[in-house]
């Protein structure tokens, strides 16, 4: 089997059976690729299946200094780690090369990052149409904006999952949950609060363009599918007006839908179910994110937290 034929075998079974997203396979195919160029390069020859069970730890090492002597930082790293050991492991599976080049190499360290949510009162703000009375946009435009964040907020939905939502989909009042399709294809069922029920309805009731009911909910200025990238923005005024951080994204507002229902006596199972974690343990992060809240917030309030000395 050629190198190439491996690679489209190893994709088809990420595809199929660990049912990774397009945009992953895409990354890890491209990664896979710069590594494999740079064992050419650094071979003096193609690499093929039987190059690499000859490859050693020290040329994989040499892919990361180099690598990250371009600026790469280190989260992306440990990504082009992990499709690369795939792959390999994948193809020693199969019988067709050996991943002990990879077996002693481990990834540089990462920094966790703690998500970072807003305060109830700016994620309510975010979600308002009311908040934006003063820009010169149709109003539909604005209740349009607020229902898509509603979802993000009172549904913990990423944006790509509330804007792939259906107009026959769309949880008007009496609609207490939806299914939406997360990463890799994976449905899951949503519970939905009656004031996001209410933020759709009034976005449709005001929309101008008639929704087939197999067409996009959410639709742009023209009429057609709405861009993530104008949520965004939205979100980038808003900033602004609300006095608010730059962490202050649509996607923020996912991580405070999971974090102010901690902070409510939320337990961590249900949290996963609701965001479409695949492993609790990155649900786990929220409980670090309401920890360092609960501190800071004895030092801000305790007597002897403002003491000196």
């Amino acid at each position: 089997m050629t190198l190439e034929a491996a690679v489209a075998r190893w994709l088809a079974h990420l595809a199929a059976e660990r049912r990774l997203s397009p945009k992953t396979l895409e990354a890890y195919a491209r990664d896979l690729r710069q590594f494999l160029a740079f064992a050419g390069s650094r071979a003096g020859e193609a690499i093929t299946l039987t190059a690499l069970g000859t490859l050693k730890p020290a040329d994989v090492r040499a892919f990361l200094a180099a690598r990250r002597a371009e600026g790469v930082e280190s989260r992306s790293l440990m990504r082009q780690l992990a499709g690369c050991r795939s792959f390999l492991r994948f193809a020693e599976r199969e019988g067709l090369a050996s991943a002990s080049a990879f077996a002693s190499v481990r990834g540089p360290r990462v920094q966790r990052r703690l998500p970072r949510p807003v305060a109830p009162v700016a994620a309510r703000a975010l979600a308002s149409a009311d908040t934006r009375a003063g820009e010169e946009r149709e109003p539909w435009i604005f209740e349009r904006d607020a229902a898509v964040l509603a979802l993000l907020y009172g549904c913990g939905l990423r944006i790509s999952e509330a804007l792939s939502l259906r107009r026959s989909e769309a949880p008007l009042p009496g609609t207490d949950q939806i299914t939406v399709t997360g990463k890799g294809g994976k449905t899951r069922s949503m519970p939905v609060i009656p004031k996001v029920q209410d933020a759709v309805a009034a976005y449709l009731a005001s929309c101008p363009w008639h929704l087939p009911a197999d067409g996009p909910l959410f639709v742009g200025a023209k009429g057609g599918p709405l861009s993530p990238r104008i949520i965004q923005l939205t979100v980038e005024r808003l900033r602004g007006a609300l006095a608010l951080p730059d962490s202050a994204t649509p996607h923020a507002l996912r991580h405070s839908f999971a974090t102010h229902i901690l902070g409510r006596g939320g337990d961590l199972r249900t949290i996963q179910e609701l965001l479409g974690h695949a492993s609790l343990s990155t649900t786990q992060i929220y409980t670090e994110v309401d920890a360092a809240r609960l501190v800071a917030s004895v030092r801000a309030a305790h007597p002897r937290a403002r003491m000196a000395g």
